[in-house]
C-alpha cells in the first residue's frame, strides 16, 4: 500500500480519462484503476464521491454520449435520488475521470485538475493530442 494512495475511476475510451491516468503515472504514482463501466457503481460509492468532491449528482451527470436525455434526466425537476438511481443502473451516466487522493476527491475535467490532488507533479507532460501541459 502506498503512503499516498490514489484511486482513479476511469473509462479507457475517454481521452480526458486516459490523459489523467497518464499524468498520475508520469508523476511516479501507481494508482488503483477502477474501470467503472465494468464494475458498476453502488449508491454508497457515488454518495461518498459526491461528499468528498462537494459536487451534486446533477454536476456529476454526464450528458454527452449517454442516455441521459432519453431517460428524462435533464429535467431540472428530477431529484438527486433519481439521478443516483439512474447512475447505478447506467454507469456511463457518471462523468469521468474521478480521482481520489489524500488531498481530496475531484472530477478531473480538464485532466490538469488532477495536479491539485498530487503531492508531486510530473517533470513534464504532453497530452495525447500533443498539447503541452504547463506545470
Amino acid at each position: 500500500m502506498s503512503d499516498f494512495p490514489i484511486t482513479i475511476y476511469h473509462n479507457p475510451a475517454c481521452g480526458t480519462s486516459r490523459n489523467t491516468l497518464a499524468m498520475i503515472k508520469a508523476a511516479g504514482y501507481t494508482p488503483t484503476v477502477v474501470e467503472y463501466l465494468k464494475t458498476g457503481w453502488t449508491e454508497a460509492q457515488l454518495n461518498a464521491l459526491l461528499t468528498g468532491s462537494g459536487l451534486t449528482a446533477r454536476a456529476l451527470l454526464r450528458e454527452k454520449g449517454t442516455p441521459a436525455a432519453d431517460l428524462g434526466l435533464l429535467d431540472p425537476a428530477r431529484s438527486d435520488a433519481d439521478l443516483l438511481a439512474a447512475m447505478v443502473a447506467h454507469p456511463i451516466l457518471v462523468n469521468r475521470p474521478i480521482v481520489v487522493t489524500p488531498k481530496g476527491t475531484k472530477l478531473c475535467r480538464p485532466s490538469e485538475a488532477v495536479l491539485d490532488l498530487l503531492d508531486r507533479k510530473p517533470d513534464s507532460f504532453t497530452k495525447e493530442d500533443g498539447e503541452v501541459v504547463r506545470l
